[in-house]
C-alpha cells in the first residue's frame, strides 16, 4: 500500500514539473511578435537598444520549425516596410507599438 502511495506521489510531482516547464516555453506567436518588434526597432522610428531583443530571439530560435523561422523573417521585413510609410498616423501607431507591447522583449 505504501509503495502505491509513493508511486502516485512521484507521478504527481513529474506531472507538475512537466507542466511548469511547458508554461515557461515561448509560443510561436510570441516569437513572431518579437521578430516584428525587432523589425520596428531596426526601422529607425525611435532610438532603441536592441541587445535584449536580439538575445531573446537568439535564445528562442532553437527548436522552432523551419516554417516558423521563415515566417519570422517575413514579419521582420514587413515591419520594416511598414515603418517606411509616409503616413503620420501609421508611424505614430507603430511607434506606440514599439514603446508599448514590444517592451516585453526589451528585457
Amino acid at each position: 500500500m505504501r509503495l502505491i502511495a509513493i508511486a502516485f506521489a512521484a507521478t504527481g510531482l513529474l506531472a507538475a514539473a512537466s507542466s511548469a516547464t511547458a508554461a515557461a516555453a515561448v509560443s510561436d506567436v510570441e516569437f513572431l511578435k518579437a521578430s516584428r518588434c525587432r523589425g520596428l526597432a531596426d526601422s529607425g522610428l525611435t532610438q532603441v537598444d536592441t541587445a535584449a531583443m536580439d538575445a531573446f530571439i537568439r535564445n528562442e530560435r532553437s527548436g522552432r520549425a523551419p516554417y516558423v523561422l521563415e515566417r519570422s523573417k517575413v514579419e521582420y521585413d514587413k515591419a520594416k516596410r511598414e515603418a517606411k510609410s509616409d503616413s503620420g498616423d501609421r508611424k505614430a501607431r507603430l511607434t506606440a507599438e514599439l514603446s508599448g507591447p514590444c517592451q516585453v522583449y526589451k528585457g
